[in-house]
């Protein structure tokens, strides 16, 4: 089947003919990456010594109000990246084991699924042995999750939110709380058990957003509940008001405490906490700029700078 062709590949299941318009994700059947190399920014068994190997896909099926990748998710109405056919993304990922990568990490890779696929299928026939990591918002669905799922050593998955209403908030799509749930499922029946030290499992991504801690800690009962057992919590503290707006605030250091205590009294052992404190500079990319991050942070592929710069 020709998952392009009439795309069902995310929950909007726009049915689109990408070959001749794009869908919600803004993309069509041509693979759009904004960038690619090392990152030394996150979880840190993803990153290893020297970064994870980061290829971020331009389009998004989300386009969240906050996005802090919102010059390449659509966010903006912009679509910074450059084109690759299946080949060139296949030597990316070999690129990127060659500059030492700990692990491959694809990032919103989506709407891009069937030709992710086939670029594996020729990096691996070519050499290539990294663990992959599936970089996701979370919105997905099962159907397009079990093609790409047996290509998949960790997840890497958000859960924005269980609540409706902060989903329409900040994400715009009031069904985020519908889809994630279905999609964790998913995940903890085929990937049952994490361990990071043998590049397995899920780590779990959880943002909070301002004024809702309370949908912060129904998801911390409903994760306590369901899946400490078997994922890794990463819960991040480093939303950024979008455009300065000053409707939002930062986390204060009392919810912060409140937030740890919670998760103290749900026994939820394994994982992460993000320091409020963090400078928000490290975590905000700008991505018409060759390297989008401070460079102590990464590094870019030279096999995608000499694509980029052809």
């Amino acid at each position: 089947m020709d998952e392009y062709k009439e795309c069902h590949l995310c929950p909007n299941e726009c049915g689109v003919n990408r070959y001749e318009t794009t869908g919600v994700c803004r993309q069509g059947s041509v693979v759009r990456i904004a960038w690619s190399g090392l990152h030394r920014g996150e979880e840190p068994p993803i990153t290893g010594e020297h970064g994870s190997g980061m290829i971020f896909f331009t389009g998004c099926p989300l386009h969240c109000q906050y996005c802090q990748n919102r010059q390449i998710s659509g966010s903006d109405g912009l679509n910074y990246g450059i084109d690759f056919t299946v080949e060139e993304m296949a030597e990316l990922m070999l690129s990127l084991q060659k500059m030492g990568a700990a692990t491959l990490n694809l990032v919103t890779g989506t709407h891009f699924i069937p030709s992710i696929i086939s670029s594996l299928e020729i990096a691996k026939g070519r050499g290539f042995s990294l663990p992959v990591v599936w970089n996701s918002s979370g919105y997905e669905n099962e159907h397009a999750l079990s093609l790409i799922d047996k290509y998949i050593d960790i997840y890497l998955l958000d859960c924005k939110t269980l609540s409706h209403g902060t989903a329409s908030r900040f994400c715009r799509r009031e069904k985020y709380a519908d889809v994630i749930i279905p999609v964790m499922d998913f995940v903890k029946k085929n990937h049952p058990y994490t361990d990071l030290e043998k590049m397995k499992g899920t780590v779990l991504r959880h943002l909070v957003f301002p004024g809702e801690l309370e949908s912060t800690f129904s998801f911390l009962a409903y994760f306590a509940k369901n899946y400490k057992d078997s994922f890794y919590l990463s819960l991040m503290t480093q939303f950024v008001p979008p455009l300065g707006n000053p409707e939002f605030s930062k986390i204060t250091d009392d919810e912060y405490d409140a937030l740890v205590d919670m998760m103290e009294v749900l026994e939820i052992d394994d994982g992460f906490i993000q320091d409020p404190s963090d400078d928000d500079v490290l975590w905000i990319p700008d991505f018409s700029r060759d390297v989008p991050f401070p460079e102590s942070f990464a590094d870019p592929d030279p096999y995608f700078l000499s694509l980029k710069h052809r």
